[in-house]
């Protein structure tokens, strides 16, 4: 079995003012993705994500010329192959570094799907894992900057759908951002568990300010306090307090992953799967921090088809943490683009692996075609 075409397609949705949120990166105005199809010579279609990368025609163009020319011929349950041959070309060189990276991991998802649709097999079980329950925290493009009593109001309906965990956002101003976690800690005791965000919108000095009071809260981890390869930045925060801290979403490959294990500074590790490398580098993430005794909490918040597949990671790896549950307003890339739904969370803040062959769903092609991409910066 060979695979015969890849095709990426770029798409794009506008956010309405009434849906927008601010985070640390700025106002949401768009939401992009590419969605990576792949065909064998016998018929059999994977589908899978790569990032936008904040640039999603780019990198669909990147899947559609040089990756394809590379991959196409090839064996298409060869996942490691696949892999290997996108490394020698370009990776391992001048190619591209982190867009790549990007634009293989929808490749690879989607090898995976075509995986276990050619055995019957859900995702999960091809990992060799099981169909258990997996917490989830409420994430996405969501909590974002607001008043104090409008934030709680929020958190208070998603604690009622059954989160347990909430993610707020920060990187506004310490005191702000204080004023938030207060709140909402308050609103709600220890029965909730507070994790935050701040989209490297944090300086030191911010940091130094702000951690005292994340702990003081019994935040569970701060993420992403300043730019993935910052280094200096998370030892220096490392010290300002017993926050975890949180990182991985904007690191590629395990090859950047080892110096963050090794630096021993970040601690709660977050590989994207539509970044990194797809479900075969997110396995290799996976191990490697497993040896360091360190968890796997993947960051998802695009499509259904890598919340479908961060669930079946979580599912057959060891040290699994939480999954991201996206609770944005309008996500048409969860709600309508796949089906079924990619997940659901029951009455104990948890989420389970779909049953279905591959990913366990299907695309709706015509969405592809009634929202093309649009360009420009998704944030202002």
């Amino acid at each position: 079995m060979r695979i015969a075409d890849v095709r990426a397609f770029p798409t794009s949705f506008p956010v309405p003012p009434e849906a927008s949120v601010t985070l640390g990166i700025g106002r949401a105005v768009k939401r992009d993705s590419v969605v990576v199809k792949v065909t064998t010579d016998d018929g059999v279609i994977g589908w899978g994500e790569s990032h936008h990368g904040r640039s999603p025609g780019a990198v669909a163009h990147h899947v559609n010329t040089t990756l394809r020319q590379l991959v196409v011929g090839m064996d298409a349950t060869d996942v490691v192959g696949v892999w290997g041959k996108v490394y020698k070309f370009q990776l391992g060189s001048h190619g591209m570094g982190a867009g790549t990276a990007i634009a293989t991991s929808g490749i690879d998802m989607a090898l995976w799907d075509i995986r276990g649709k050619i055995v019957g097999w859900p995702l999960y079980r091809l990992l060799g894992g099981a169909a258990r329950a997996i917490p989830a925290y409420a994430g996405g493009v969501s909590l974002g900057y607001q008043e104090p009593a409008a934030l709680v109001e929020e958190a208070r309906a998603l604690v009622a759908d059954g989160y347990r965990a909430l993610k707020l956002r920060v990187g506004d101003t310490p005191e702000r951002d204080l004023a938030r976690v207060t709140a909402v800690r308050n609103a709600f005791g220890d029965g909730v568990t507070i994790l935050v965000d701040a989209n490297t919108g944090y300086t030191v000095a911010d940091a130094r300010r702000a951690m005292p009071g994340f702990d003081a809260n019994g935040v569970g981890w701060l993420e992403e306090p300043f730019p993935a390869h910052d280094h200096r930045s998370y030892a220096q925060a490392a010290t300002f307090g017993r926050v975890p801290l949180a990182a991985g979403e904007n690191h590629y490959t395990r090859f950047e992953f080892t110096r963050v294990i090794e630096d021993r500074v970040i601690t709660i590790l977050q590989p994207d799967l539509s970044k990194t490398g797809g479900v075969t580098e997110a396995l290799r993430i996976a191990a490697l921090a497993s040896a360091w005794k360190l968890p796997i909490n993947p960051h998802t918040s695009m499509t259904g088809l890598n919340m479908a597949a961060s669930i079946h990671l979580l599912a057959a790896i060891d040290n699994a943490g939480y999954f991201e549950g996206d609770v944005s307003k309008g996500n048409l890339f969860r709600d309508r683009l796949v089906h079924p739904a990619p997940y659901a969370v029951d009455r104990d803040g948890r989420v389970a692996p779909l049953g279905g062959p591959g990913l366990g769903l299907d695309v709706d092609e015509e969405f592809l075609t009634k929202h093309p991409v649009i360009e420009g910066p998704g944030y202002v």
